[in-house]
């Protein structure tokens, strides 16, 4: 999380520093209807929502989709995304005092739905709800003497089995060129039978993008 804040950092004051060159009414696009695609990395874990004792250690997965800008003004707007996003964790445990290793990759197709507020045009700052499901999980055990892979393919034809997020964060835009900064956390998945149900270990993850606007 540091590293990730001291980029944004960074990146921020390269943009602060590179527009001020520049004349703002010539790259000024908050008004403007922009579709664009990215690309990046995740670094995700699971936390326990019942606050009892468990130990994951973070994995990196890939990330990568389109999004909307939809301008409702100059300084606010609605930014909507289509990603298909790599999350899960990796653990260390013992069994019947044998040490042994786990790695859990889950695949979702994530749609956020962002608030987005543009207090100048090179910065735009993003919260909003999402809405994921399941497409993939690969599970890895392994030990000293066996290594088991488990896969399986999630079709999601009951798509209130699924779960919703909140996620929020900052791009940064220079000119077609969008450098992105996420953080995100399940909060409440729902059953098929309409009933609300708190997971216990919930996914977060932090995330880094780059990507292209199309715009004249």
């Amino acid at each position: 999380m540091k590293k990730l804040t001291l980029i944004t950092i960074l990146l921020a004051v390269y943009a602060l520093t590179t527009k001020a060159q520049e004349n703002t009414g010539e790259t000024d696009n908050r008004e403007k209807f922009l579709f664009g695609m990215k690309a990046g990395i995740n670094r995700s874990n699971v936390y326990d929502s019942q606050g009892e004792e468990f130990k994951s250690d973070a994995k990196f997965g890939m990330a990568g989709g389109v999004f909307l800008e939809i301008p409702l003004g100059k300084y606010l707007g609605v930014q909507p995304e289509v990603l298909i996003s790599q999350k899960g964790f990796q653990a260390t445990g013992r069994v019947l005092g044998a040490t042994y290793n786990f790695t859990r990759t889950t695949t979702y197709l994530d749609l956020p739905l962002q608030i987005s507020l543009k207090p100048s045009e090179f910065i735009t700052l993003v919260a909003g709800p999402q809405y994921s499901y399941l497409i993939n999980q690969r599970d890895i055990f392994t030990n000293a003497t066996t290594s088991i892979e488990q896969e399986q393919e999630f079709e999601n034809d009951n798509i209130r089995k699924n779960i919703f997020g909140v996620i929020g964060g900052i791009d940064i835009n220079l000119k077609h060129i969008v450098l992105g900064g996420r953080v995100g956390w399940d909060v409440l998945n729902n059953n098929g039978d309409g009933s609300s149900t708190t997971p216990r270990y919930k996914n977060v993850w932090y995330q880094a993008t780059i990507g292209y606007k199309l715009y004249k």
